[in-house]
């Protein structure tokens, strides 16, 4: 078997603390012995009797020492008890005064050594001690912050290492509220409070002596209702995330502005855009007098294009006046089948136009729904024709509606071309699109940011579901069936 390195040493000790304490043991019994068969204990040898207390005081070790003590002392009653039960003859005078001498010159020297060698061991250990606090107190001092221990009343007990700047002369035996502005005192005593009941708190302040800084102070719980602390300069923290509020309140303001700009200016830009399409539509139709084929494909063109430039426009300005919060829903009571089928038959000859096979899963009963109308339409219409442009031709795409207790799903599956798990992070969020350079193009990136919007204005949801190459899943769940039809138990 393969000893591990912390188990030898370990295993040398209980061997070497075993043989050290038949040693004693032994020269208990070897005293006694000699005691006995000399006297007993008014014999020459009965001071023996103390060679194990001797002994354990050479080891320099507290429990041999009490060992040695406790066989010392029995090795005195097993001499006393054999002197008085036991017969045994008494030396000569003249080898009693030999052994006499001897016992106790060797019993002298033994206790002397180890009286000796205990001073010594005291002295190594408190010389260990003091090096060892030295160096926990230098590397206190020497610490980047300011370490401070603190009692339940809030008064310092300790201070170790350099004052960040403002700090001014915290020591112990000062209250720590002396050295905060008035206005944070309030803060850190509840800080202070805090950290004693739940056993840590942060708190920020500014130094009673130095207005412009700052100050952060973390506390620790220790025990005995005392805390420890650790204080540091705080300004450079402070200046980053002020400068990050105001990089932020800049970022949001220019935001707001440019929505708001947006959102007003619905009115300047469909109005030249519905009298193109108007009159486009005019042409096209012959109204005042038929054209020529070349005009006739020219007022297609015209009207095809302001259709599509409308529909680009319509989503921006939804945007803006979502961002600027000025989109109000106009709730209405309908059938939510209305407008998806409206949805399906208006995109039905791009559908054939691409190639795909457009299907539309509706319940056979009403499905009314108290909602906005044109949002309902807009969400149908941009996730089915986000579902036919990523639909190669051959491919199909399913729209299903039902009703889930109060809950109208809206669900949007085709077998295109799938979403990478990179792009579905993204999507969702305004001018975020997805799909090569193509699918790119053919749209500003606001269809879906548009369906998640009107989801969320309803108190609703949008989830997708995607892998490449498998086809996408979008759905949407709003809460806005106000009497959802339950089954009948019989």
């Amino acid at each position: 078997m393969i000893e591990s390195p912390i188990a030898r040493p370990a295993s040398k000790a209980r061997c070497s603390s075993a043989t050290a304490m038949l040693a004693i043991v032994g020269l208990g019994v070897a005293g006694a012995l000699a005691a006995i068969f000399t006297g007993g204990v008014a014999g020459p040898l009965a001071v023996w009797c103390l060679l194990p207390l001797a002994a354990a005081a050479v080891m320099n070790h507290g429990e041999r020492l009490a060992l040695g003590a406790a066989v010392s002392l029995a090795a005195v009653g097993v001499a006393a008890l054999a002197g008085l039960t036991l017969d045994i003859p008494s030396p000569s005078p003249a080898l009693a005064n030999v052994l006499g001498v001897i016992a106790l010159t060797t019993t002298i020297v033994g206790l002397g050594a180890g009286l000796v060698i205990l001073q010594r061991g005291a002295g190594a250990d408190a010389r260990h001690h003091r090096q060892t606090e030295a160096r926990l107190r230098q590397a206190l001092n020497e610490q980047p912050h300011l370490l401070v221990a603190i009692n339940a009343r809030g008064r310092l007990t300790g201070a170790w290492g350099p004052e960040p700047a403002g700090a001014g002369g915290l020591g112990a035996g000062q209250l720590l509220a002396d050295f905060v502005a008035l206005d944070d005192r309030p803060g850190v005593q509840a800080a202070i409070d805090a950290a004693l009941a739940d056993g840590a708190a942060e708190v920020a302040f500014a130094p009673a002596r130095d207005p412009d800084g700052w100050l952060a102070l973390s506390l620790r719980r220790v025990g005995g209702g005392r805390l420890m602390g650790s204080v540091r300069d705080a300004r450079a923290a402070r200046d980053r995330e002020a400068e990050l509020e105001r990089a932020r309140a800049d970022a949001e303001a220019q935001n707001a502005g440019k929505s708001r700009f947006l959102a007003n200016m619905s009115h300047e830009l469909r109005t030249p855009l519905n009298a193109i399409m108007g009159f486009s539509d005019i042409m096209r139709q012959g109204l005042f007098g038929s054209l020529s084929d070349r005009y006739a494909e020219y007022a297609e063109l015209i009207h095809d294009s302001g259709g599509h430039l409308l529909d680009l426009i319509s989503d921006v300005l939804d945007m803006s006046k979502i961002e600027a919060e000025r989109f109000e829903l106009a709730r209405d009571i309908f059938d939510a089948r209305d407008t998806v089928a409206g949805v399906l038959r208006l995109m039905r000859g791009q559908a054939d136009r691409a190639g795909v096979q457009l299907r539309g899963l509706l319940p056979r009963e009403p499905l009314d729904v108290t909602a906005d109308r044109r949002a309902m339409k807009q969400i149908a219409l941009n996730l089915v024709s986000n579902a036919l442009k990523f639909t190669p031709r051959g491919g199909s795409v399913t729209v299903t509606i039902h009703a889930d207790g109060p809950v109208l799903e809206l669900v949007v599956a085709d077998t295109g071309v799938g979403i990478s798990v990179e792009d579905l992070q993204r999507l969702g969020r305004p001018y975020e699109q997805a799909g090569g350079p193509a699918q790119r193009a053919a749209g500003t990136g606001l269809g879906l940011s548009l369906v998640r919007s009107f989801a969320e204005l309803h108190g609703g949801e949008m989830d997708i579901e995607s892998r490449l190459g498998e086809g996408t899943t979008v759905t949407v769940r709003l809460p806005v069936i106000e009497h959802p039809v339950t089954a009948k138990t019989p």
